[in-house]
């Protein structure tokens, strides 16, 4: 398959975005907090990525809170302390390993997310982060499936007419994915505001396309779903749930690996569909219009972030 870099650039961006910067010049900033420091992935790569996609709708002020690191002494854990109740939305891009032998965060700091969901606030899980704790079940509540063992609970996927199997726990594949490689993402026909108005197919690039998530799945609204050369089956990228008076947005885009070209940040659907996923788990609504440039299901479509996208 050949990428259509049909790049649009911050110039071109801001033109497809006239109409809702003068509708939204009344609204306030939307303030996001990054989690990051531990990850089996590039999470100083996908920090930045975050950053550049949030920053660049113009409705977002990011801040990043980095844990101490793999090695870290109990004493710089008790040092660390986000204050998740001075934002709008949480967003993790930490991953501390899928067994019960992974890292884990504070008692404190699960008991201050749980209370700052429940209360309305929003948490967004990146990537990887469905991985992270295990032995936490209001965790496991909130993102509904996760990298967990079929034993752990329940999986879905979808049907050839959009609709949610589930699957029996102890059954289906345990997860996995394949290398990275380009597919097809496929819009579900929920009326959702973070993907109302997208195209129901649409071509990303270079990601790593996961199978086999379980978890409690309840109260999930399935929004995307990619066919999984492995499973043979139609599986779940993009999710949401309420819990509490919070919104949950769970996706499984944003592959960033050590030493490879990562153009699946580049692509407009995922910068577009993460960017409106934000807003919707901050808010409940969603301003952020859908560009023409997004892709279709032959191209993909990109908006190559920076050269350097190290950089802030």
């Amino acid at each position: 398959m050949m990428i259509s870099r049909r790049h649009f650039n911050l110039n071109a961006l801001a033109i497809a975005m006239t109409g809702f910067e003068g509708a939204n010049t009344r609204a306030s900033t939307l303030k996001v907090l990054v989690v990051d420091g531990i990850n089996n992935h590039d999470w100083r790569m996908a920090t930045a990525g975050i950053r550049k996609i949030l920053a660049n709708t113009g409705r977002f002020n990011v801040g990043v809170s980095t844990t101490p690191p793999r090695e870290a002494l109990a004493t710089e854990w008790d040092s660390w302390r986000p204050h998740f109740a001075q934002y709008d939305v949480v967003v993790s891009n930490f991953n501390g390993g899928e067994t019960t032998e992974g890292i884990q965060w504070p008692a404190r700091v699960n008991e201050s997310l749980e209370s700052y969901v429940l209360g309305g606030g929003g948490f967004v899980s990146y990537h990887a982060a469905n991985n992270a704790f295990l032995p936490w079940n209001a965790y496991n509540e909130m993102i509904g499936l996760g990298w967990r063992k079929k034993t752990f609970g329940r999986g879905i996927q979808i049907s050839d007419n959009d609709q949610v199997v589930f699957i029996p726990p102890g059954t289906g594949m345990e997860p996995g994915h394949p290398p990275r490689l380009d597919f097809q993402m496929h819009v579900r026909g929920t009326n959702h505001p973070i993907t109302l108005g997208m195209p129901p197919i649409w071509m990303h690039p270079s990601e790593q396309l996961t199978h086999g998530q379980h978890g409690p799945a309840d109260g999930l609204t399935i929004l995307t779903y990619a066919h999984s050369p492995v499973s043979l089956a139609n599986e779940p990228m993009d999710w949401v749930r309420d819990y509490g008076r919070g919104r949950i947005y769970t996706t499984m885009l944003g592959h960033t690996w050590t030493g490879e070209p990562n153009p699946n940040l580049d692509c407009v659907g995922l910068q577009t569909l993460f960017a409106r996923g934000v807003e919707w788990a901050a808010t409940g609504r969603v301003t952020i219009p859908i560009p023409s440039s997004f892709p279709r299901p032959g191209d993909a479509s990109l908006n190559p972030l920076n050269p350097n996208p190290l950089s802030p």
